[in-house]
């Protein structure tokens, strides 16, 4: 877990891990150079419980930096993430374990996750329609994934040039060499607040980086390398997906996105129907957030209820980019590879 003044959610965070029900793990814990108390918090907690191994930084790394370092600094040969500000329910870990420890061909275990604002309060459910489609896009977040070791170290971990994107990426390049696998229901609460990175940055350098994204997104798509990405120079104008992708940020922690007039000065254009929905969503999203919020918890909802004939019960679903998601039935014993279910997703 690195952490970078993650104050006030910091103690939820850690108590979510120390009582999980499988209690045989080391937790490591980078303090990537805070300055708001969380450090003391820390030792607090390492002077506590005796699995807590803390790593105090003088610099602070950002997001990839400290990423790299903390799951490089863990010793053993299953690793889990975990974010500062996120809560594990109880039963993570042990969910997580036993499917790694009974599937070695797969490399990534991950669960879907509820979501919450600052105040812990639930603000969305998970997002599992995601798995009923063929898409590159992760389906899961960051924190709620558990990873082997090895294959983490043959892909060669995150990378810089894929700053705010950096879990995306790894995910991608770690599942072109091992199967992963998503538990249908939330082990994870993701919170949503505006003490986020990604929230806190500034406009253009958080553009940048998911114009970025949706440019390798695209050549993926396509069945293309993305490592072109990391040497184009940036385009004068933006995709418009960027605008929709930053007011999601703000207006699910409860702010009032005001990005379209950045979008009709920053964005790239054209009659096109991606460009339609992004001109009424960023202008919604300005005029009125509440209304806004409401409507894409009922399409969520809809969108979760279809999805759910796709998964008639609550097995993990194998997943891999632009392949819909397939319930795991049962593992075979002789090979040690799941019998796969395919879905009726179209």
């Amino acid at each position: 877990m690195p952490v970078h003044n993650a104050l006030p959610h910091l103690d939820e965070a850690v108590e979510s891990i120390l009582g999980q029900t499988f209690r045989d793990f080391e937790f490591v814990i980078l303090d990537d150079a805070s300055t708001d108390g969380s450090a003391e918090r820390l030792r607090y907690w390492a002077a506590r419980d005796r699995r807590i191994r803390l790593i105090e930084g003088k610099k602070n790394l950002g997001p990839v930096g400290s990423s790299n370092l903390v799951a490089r600094a863990a010793r053993a040969p299953f690793v889990a993430r975990m974010d500062g500000d996120d809560v594990s329910y109880p039963t993570r870990l042990a969910e997580e374990f036993e499917l790694l420890r009974s599937n070695p061909k797969v490399g990534i275990v991950a669960s879907a996750s509820d979501m919450i604002d600052a105040s812990g309060r639930k603000t969305r459910e998970p997002e599992v329609w995601r798995l009923s489609r063929r898409s590159v896009f992760v389906p899961f977040a960051h924190g709620a994934m558990m990873y082997r070791r090895d294959v983490f170290d043959r892909v060669g971990g995150y990378r810089e040039q894929c700053q705010y994107w950096e879990d995306q990426d790894l995910v991608v390049r770690m599942a072109a060499i091992a199967d992963v696998l998503v538990i249908p229901h939330a082990l994870y609460r993701v919170r949503q607040s505006r003490a986020s990175t990604r929230v806190g940055c500034s406009h253009d350098r958080l553009e940048r980086a998911l114009d970025g994204f949706y440019r390798a997104t695209d050549l993926l798509k396509e069945g293309k390398d993305y490592e072109s990405v990391f040497q184009q120079a940036e385009a004068p104008k933006l995709d418009p997906r960027v605008f929709v992708a930053e007011g999601s940020l703000h207006l699910w922690v409860g702010g009032k996105p005001r990005l379209f007039r950045r979008l009709l000065r920053r964005g790239k254009l054209s009659l096109t129907s991606r460009t339609v929905a992004t001109l009424v969503w960023t202008a919604w999203a300005s005029a009125s957030p509440a209304s806004l919020r409401a409507f894409l918890k009922f399409l969520l909802t809809t969108r979760n209820r279809l999805a759910s004939s796709h998964f008639p019960s609550d097995r993990p679903v194998l997943w891999r980019p632009l392949e819909i998601a397939e319930a795991v039935d049962q593992v075979e014993e002789e090979h040690h590879s799941p019998k796969l279910v395919a879905s009726r997703a179209p």
